[in-house]
């Protein structure tokens, strides 16, 4: 039994360190979705007014007032809520997300993309609405809220856009089955445990501020 278990735990290691390993090798495309992520944060912040005009006068959209609709569904949904409830919620929405950011990028790497442009312009819309209404310093108080899950999902999107370029390869079947494969393994070790202390924190603290 005990031999057993020592080749259990030694495997265990073992796929820890290929997903590292596979992370070192996706590592380009964790960076470019990390670029366009803040370039879309910051345009969200300094710029929203400026987007939501191209927005209505090319498109007929309100995009400032479609956010503040999807942000206050969020917030109406996880009213009343336990601690428990809130950890729940903030986990599997973030599950169902990353999941889908890296199952979806077999379409060349346009949902991460996608996802990426939303989410980061998403945070620069929220953020500049915190200043407006609680100063500079409620950027600090909202940190610790990303600490986890802006990794995880930076991941997810990286690991996505990298399964979408299996088509440019030589053997695409070959390619295909080894990064998804090795994005699922990934995802399960690493992803999730991100998100679990995410979700945690988050929770919390969202508890503690009422």
């Amino acid at each position: 039994m005990k031999k057993r278990k020592k080749k259990e735990e030694f495997n265990f290691r073992k796929e820890y360190k290929k997903c590292f390993e596979y992370l070192k090798d996706s590592k380009n495309f964790i960076y470019i979705t990390i670029i366009i992520f803040f370039v879309l944060a910051l345009t969200g912040f300094f710029f929203q007014d400026a987007i939501n005009l191209f927005f209505k006068n090319f498109l007929d959209i309100n995009l400032n007032q479609n956010i503040l609709d999807y942000l206050h569904t969020i917030v109406a949904q996880i009213q009343g809520m336990s601690q428990s409830q809130l950890i729940s919620f903030i986990f599997f929405n973030n599950l169902k997300s990353t999941f889908f950011s890296i199952f979806f990028g077999i379409i060349l790497g346009i949902v991460p993309i996608v996802g990426t442009i939303s989410n980061g312009y998403l945070l620069g819309f929220a953020s500049s609405l915190s200043v407006s209404g609680e100063g500079l310093s409620s950027l600090w108080r909202l940190l610790p809220h990303g600490i986890f899950e802006l990794p995880a999902v930076f991941i997810s999107l990286g690991l996505g856009l990298k399964l979408g370029m299996f088509i440019f390869q030589r053997d695409k079947l070959k390619n295909f089955k080894d990064y998804l494969i090795n994005s699922l393994k990934v995802f399960l070790l690493i992803v999730i445990p991100l998100l679990i202390i995410a979700g945690i924190i988050e929770g919390t603290l969202i508890i503690l501020a009422e």
